[in-house]
């Protein structure tokens, strides 16, 4: 985190504030362009709130913003953007009733499975001496030696 974009006396407040949060975290070292991609979700962030906390006060015909607005878009905002993650009993639920089938046999054999030899380039796909033509000599023969 030590590489800044630029000299240290030319580098911007906002991205030394960045570098010293993630500091304070335990982030040790990390790519300058994190702090630049930070740098720039909170920044997108800030800009949306702040429009919709003007739609808001327009809404309500008031000249300036205040605090019930900025409030009212946060509140949006965090029900738009973010999601929590599903509740501990929820996923319990899903994991018994997934587990109420059970995994199906490990077979004996193991490795790839390749299709039978009759199906493969390498397996003989022709007969010297067709299998009918056997059956049909071997009538033909009983019917001569007779």
């Amino acid at each position: 985190m030590n590489d800044t974009p630029n000299a240290p006396d030319e580098t911007p407040r906002d991205y030394k504030i960045i570098a010293l949060l993630l500091q304070s975290h335990g982030v040790e070292d990390c790519d300058p362009s994190v702090i630049n991609q930070l740098l720039e979700f909170s920044h997108r962030y800030t800009v949306d709130v702040l429009q919709d906390a003007m739609v808001y006060a327009e809404h309500a015909k008031k000249n300036d913003i205040d605090m019930d607005d900025v409030r009212l878009a946060i509140q949006g905002r965090v029900n738009y953007s973010f999601t929590s993650p599903p509740d501990k009993e929820f996923l319990l639920e899903l994991a018994e009733e997934r587990n109420k089938h059970p995994l199906p046999l490990i077979p004996e054999k193991y490795g790839v499975r390749l299709p039978p030899e009759k199906h493969t380039l390498t397996g003989i796909n022709f007969h010297i001496v067709p299998e009918q033509r056997n059956s049909q000599q071997e009538g033909q023969q009983q019917q001569r030696s007779k």
